[in-house]
């Protein structure tokens, strides 16, 4: 822009006054052309009484030649041309009929020339030629260069500091993102980039600071998750280990206490192994690891499911019941089905006490695919609602280990119902009791189990 301020004037002006010096000193040739064209041939004595009657120009010098190009009239006072031959460019252009100008600004002065024939009777029998040596004008070109460079010194100055202002203030912003950046990447999530404004960068700032919140969110949930699993595992190990050793160090045990010892162990073992397939389970929805999804009618997995649960809640003295519709195909597949209905309905006949009742309903509508299983047991507190489907967590601890669960039941439904596109949710029923609520978008179709 300052090599465009310094030339573009510069050049505009110039071109302007080269073009009013062509016709200034065309005009002038012109009126000395016309005071000479009366005389049939030119000669020193009529060429310099004709051009004395001729108003000053202001010209710095003016030649008059014959057709030969020999100098007639000389205006120079010393070292005057008269009786020359000359060869100016435009004195040759003008013997050949043809009017000239040219015109450079150099070394502080426009220089400008011009020159025409003489004619008598449509014949060349001379040539007019002016020059004019001008430093005003050239004077004011160089004022107005010299202003503009005085203008683009301040202007530099002036966008060389708004520069150094604005680059101090941007790596300033980019060195404390940097720094934040470095302190989370070693492990300080609780770190926070403390951006003012509302540029890019502090945008970008904000972005960083809401990522760093979710980081560590995830991070005190892998922590809480891996202390969770390694104490759920370190459980049934201690216990194993505690009845092994009891084994082990009694000499005079009885072999009806060593098969009871050794039946614990199994069920330490199964639980184990529940816990670790759970675990897996979970790995795998994390990872989007799933399995090829159809569509699949919900209502015959439900039946298979509530007949394997129905002796279960027959020994326990619970009364299951359903009421299904048809025609409510999800699109998921048929173990991750199994999977969600089972852990509900289990879950629901372990913590409804002897007497109780666990009710399923599957149904059909605005689009969804329903299904709800309710009890009437103690229900959930409150303050345990909003966790009800984290990994490990448990409202009553001791029961629920005492009934053998992992605390990993309601996080698998929870993710599988998820990753296909649906929702869960738990409540309290007014009269007593939970009830969880799944619902999956409604397909069509449905195949056979």
């Amino acid at each position: 822009m300052l090599i465009l301020l310094n030339t573009y004037p510069l050049v505009v002006s110039q071109n302007m006054v080269f073009r009013s010096k062509e016709t200034t000193m065309q005009s002038s040739v012109s009126v000395m052309v016309y005071s000479l064209s009366g005389l049939d041939k030119l000669n020193e004595e009529n060429v310099a009484a004709a051009m004395a009657v001729v108003e000053e120009t202001g010209l710095s010098r003016i030649l008059v030649t014959d057709s030969a190009g020999k100098v007639l009239y000389d205006t120079r006072e010393t070292g005057g041309a008269v009786g020359q031959y000359t060869l100016y460019t435009e004195i040759v252009q003008a013997l050949m009929g043809n009017d000239a100008f040219s015109c450079i600004f150099k070394n502080g002065a426009f220089r400008s020339r011009a020159s025409s024939p003489v004619l008598y009777q449509n014949q060349i029998i001379g040539a007019v030629y002016a020059y004019e040596y001008d430093t005003e004008q050239a004077a004011l070109l160089e004022g107005l260069q010299g202003n503009l460079l005085r203008l683009s010194g301040v202007i530099g100055v002036v966008v060389l500091g708004l520069s150094l202002v604005l680059s101090k203030a941007l790596t300033k912003k980019i060195g404390l993102l940097l720094t934040a950046i470095r302190k989370v990447r070693e492990g300080a999530y609780s770190h926070r980039a403390e951006i003012r404004g509302r540029d890019e960068i502090a945008q970008i700032g904000e972005e960083f600071n809401s990522l760093t919140d979710r980081l560590q969110t995830t991070e005190n949930a892998r922590r809480r998750f891996v202390s969770d699993a390694s104490h759920e595992l370190k459980t049934p190990l201690a216990a194993i280990r505690l009845l092994t050793d009891s084994i082990l160090q009694t000499d005079s045990i009885d072999p009806e206490t060593t098969r009871e010892f050794v039946s614990d162990i199994g069920q330490e073992a199964e639980r184990l192994s529940r816990i670790t397939e759970d675990l897996l389970r979970l790995t795998r929805l994390d990872s989007s690891v799933l399995d090829a999804a159809s569509a699949v009618d919900v209502l015959p997995v439900l039946e298979q499911v509530l007949r394997m649960m129905g002796l279960v809640a027959q020994e326990k003295g619970v009364d299951l019941t359903y009421d299904a519709a048809e025609g409510c195909a999800v699109l998921s597949s048929k173990d991750e089905l199994h999977q969600v209905i089972y852990n509900l309905v289990d879950n629901a006949v372990k913590y409804t006490p002897a007497g109780g009742a666990v009710q399923v309903s599957l149904k059909r509508e605005e689009g969804q695919v329903v299904l709800s299983v309710a009890d009437n047991g103690n229900g959930i507190p409150e303050a345990d609602l909003p966790r009800i489907f984290e990994r490990f967590y448990r409202v009553d601890k001791a029961r629920s280990r005492a009934a053998g669960g992992t605390g990993l039941g309601l996080s698998i439904v929870s993710d599988t119902v998820k990753q296909r596109g649906g929702t869960v949710e738990a409540a309290n029923r007014p009269g007593g009791g939970a009830v969880f609520t799944v619902r999956w978008p409604a397909v069509k179709g449905g195949g056979a189990v």
